[in-house]
């Protein structure tokens, strides 16, 4: 029983030491001096402020992508210990001593040193020869380009992590389906490549571009698989239903578990709050929710309410009014009604105040019992501070001609009737009898004489109506637009009926005795649906940049200058592996023709395996820089150099790849392969070469002169050996 002690326990493993290597040197180039600079380096300028907000647990909105990335960026000030203490307000400043610079760079860091050691694999499960797959790595690690950007505080290595770590898993989980399907390491693999891909989609929405390509594989493979006549129907329903559950639904999950996260750490209002509706304002910890957590549900017949439009563009904003009268005749020559201006005025004021009265009676209080106010009913709406009521009519409006002008009515015995009446019309109704409701429902306002309907235009008034915004009755409104839309945010039941009592009471804080909160799925559409269509500032910057300038690198990104002496750091790729990658591109691409059409006449230059994998090798490589860089041509945004890298890792994967083909199949003779071979060396040789030449700029730890800093960026010398000669 005891006979496994006379004899030692052996546990063997198969340790491959050039990918322990390369591992090795990509922590190395990635993690020296990784503090250095001490100082605010480019966008860590804007990715440190959201840092900020996830230790202050301060709700934020960017449209740049998922909340994932910066959930990543912010794990690693949280394992510093970072208090979010940090003002970063300008580029170059420099850190304080409660900024864990190390420990906010590193998990960029790590995800770009890992790039490493997966470009190797991935060559290899494309089986590739081992020296293309060394080949692949070490441009990988030597590429200054990659350096740069994962040695900062920054998404891109991190998105070029989880794009790689989706190929290699994929082809794992290929490999595995060709000897042990439904194997332990098959679901394994097959399920990291669906988590990889949701990672790079909650990164930044470019992930979604090689999840498509991911996709697109999948289902070849799988119509493939169903033409398969050894498998049963069920066992290809049973491959089918994996892919569907490892690729589609498991994405679908995390991506929610990224924002439900997201919103469960973000509990604070904070400066982003103004663009979402009120009802996600009141789910925030102070803020409006310190505003609206007493107020009444149900909006009766004497309600006391400020509206505000859903629509919040070009600002959030709430319909105003206020004593000032529209001009009698406007600069064009066109004449007003010369009534009380009505606007959409973008700060809480007491202005903002409006009384929902019952046309049929005169009070302007809530009766005993409540008289809600439900869909279809007829309402006046009594401006709270001057006593006037909205109006529309046949009047231009003062900025948009072609609607009627909105005012508060004044009678100035000019044979203008009042037309005051309008009828409520709630967008996101579950029945005809709903309830009005404070924050939940979205309303219309119809006039009733004109129907026309009331509308932020969003045009801003001249200096007599105080730049605020116009309001408009809109009559050729056509279904439903969020311009026209509005909510009730502050509410109170109204108890005086006199106006100096009224006055006070509406210059008065509401009472806070409850919370209502919004389901995690209501707070997730909208967040989502405003990350998508909030647009950012897209003037032009000083180092933006077009696509076709990134394959010739015909640009550069200065991202940090040291304040005393003239150490720089700049976003500058391999001048060697940025013109070869797009040489192995094309090359592939005329191969990949020549094959075809000979194929095609049934001339088989390459073996069946050997054409299959080369295939494969373009849908993944040359199918992965495609996807990574084409969609930009049709991006209206403002563009910048880095937005190629995880372009450029795809290209750097086909290299290796082509060279190795043209050696196999291309050359015919040993001497051939031979010279071949010999020019490929020298081709390493000058990549490492430029790569360490141009460290100055990657590592930004020598000072330069303007004469070296020219020298180094190789479009300048050029231009400089031109004009010599």
């Amino acid at each position: 029983m005891w006979g496994f002690l006379k004899r030692p326990v052996v546990v063997t493993a198969d340790i491959n030491l050039h990918l322990v290597a390369l591992t090795g040197m990509g922590l190395l180039s990635r993690l020296w001096q990784l503090t250095y600079p001490r100082a605010v380096v480019f966008d860590e300028v804007y990715y440190g402020q959201y840092i900020s907000f996830y230790m202050k647990r301060i709700f934020f909105l960017d449209d740049s992508g998922p909340p994932f990335g910066h959930m990543v960026l912010a794990l690693g000030g949280y394992l510093g210990g970072f208090d979010g203490n940090f003002l970063w307000n300008r580029i170059g400043a420099e850190y304080s001593s409660n900024v864990p610079v190390w420990s906010l760079r590193l998990l960029p860091a790590l995800a770009g040193a890992l790039s490493v050691p997966m470009a190797y694999q991935i060559v290899l499960e494309l089986h590739f020869s081992h020296c293309a797959a060394v080949g692949a790595a070490l441009l990988m690690l030597i590429e200054n380009a990659l350096i740069t950007q994962s040695r900062l505080m920054l998404l891109e290595s991190v998105l070029i992590f989880f794009n790689l770590l989706a190929v290699l898993s994929y082809l794992k989980f290929f490999n595995c389906q060709k000897q042990s399907p439904f194997s332990l390491s098959w679901w394994f693999w097959l399920t990291l490549t669906g988590v990889a891909c949701s990672c790079a989609v909650g990164i930044k929405y470019m992930g979604v571009f090689t999840y498509m390509l991911m996709l697109v594989v999948a289902a070849v493979h799988a119509w493939h698989l169903i033409g398969d006549q050894t498998l049963s129907n069920v066992r290809v329903f049973c491959h089918l239903l994996a892919r569907a559950v490892a690729l589609l639904v498991i994405p679908a999950v995390l991506y929610l578990l990224f924002f439900y996260v997201h919103l469960i750490l973000l509990f604070r209002s904070g400066p982003h709050d103004q663009i979402m509706s009120s009802a996600f304002q009141a789910s925030l910890e102070g803020g409006l929710a310190r505003i609206t957590q007493g107020q009444p549900l149900e909006v009766a017949f004497g309600s006391q309410v400020t509206l505000r439009s859903v629509f919040g563009k070009p600002v959030p904003c709430w319909l105003h009014s206020h004593q000032n009268t529209y001009p009698m005749i406007y600069e064009n020559g066109r004449g007003s009604s010369h009534q009380q201006q009505v606007t959409c005025y973008p700060f809480k004021d007491v202005n903002n105040w409006w009384i929902v009265k019952d046309p049929r009676r005169h009070q302007l209080v809530v009766s005993s019992p409540l008289r809600p106010v439900r869909h279809g009913d007829m309402v006046q709406l009594v401006h709270g501070m001057t006593a006037r009521s909205l109006n529309t009519h046949d009047v231009a409006a003062p900025m948009s001609p072609h609607s009627q002008e909105v005012s508060c009515y004044i009678d100035y015995n000019i044979s203008m009737p009042a037309q005051n009446l309008w009828r409520l019309e709630i967008v996101n109704r579950r029945s005809d009898t709903e309830v009005w409701k404070t924050i939940l429902s979205e309303v219309r306002f119809v006039h009733v004489n004109t129907s026309s309907v009331l509308k932020l235009s969003g045009a801003h008034l001249p200096d007599w109506g105080f730049r605020q915004l116009e309001i408009v009755g809109e009559k050729l409104s056509r279904g439903y637009h969020e311009s026209t839309v509005w909510n009730v945010e502050e509410h109170r039941y109204g108890t005086s009926q006199e106006q100096r009592e009224r006055e006070w009471e509406l210059n008065s804080p509401v009472q806070v005795d409850a919370s209502r909160n919004l389901s995690f799925m209501a707070r997730f559409s909208e967040l989502q649906w405003r990350m998508l269509v909030l647009r950012s500032d897209d003037s032009e910057h000083k180092y933006s940049s077009s696509p076709l300038e990134w394959v010739t690198l015909d640009t550069n990104i200065a991202y940090w200058l040291h304040p005393r002496t003239s150490a720089q750091i700049h976003l500058l790729g391999n001048i060697v592996i940025w013109v070869s990658g797009s040489l192995a591109l094309a090359i592939y691409m005329l191969l990949f023709l020549w094959y075809l059409l000979r194929r095609r006449r049934n001339v088989h230059d390459l073996p069946q395996d050997a054409w299959l994998r080369w295939v494969l090798v373009g849908a993944l490589c040359a199918g992965g820089w495609a996807v990574n860089y084409l969609p930009f041509f049709l991006m209206e945004k403002t563009l910048f150099l880095y937005h190629y890298l995880p372009a450029l890792t795809f290209q750097i994967l086909l290299l290796p790849v082509v060279l190795q083909h043209i050696s196999d199949h291309l050359c015919r003779s040993q001497l051939q392969r031979s010279v071949f071979s010999a020019l490929v060396v020298a081709w390493y040789s000058s990549a490492c070469h430029v790569s360490n030449t141009l460290r100055p700029l990657t590592y930004g730890d020598k000072s330069l002169s303007p004469e070296e800093l020219k020298a180094l960026r190789w479009k300048d010398s050029w231009d400089i050996l031109i004009r010599k000669h």
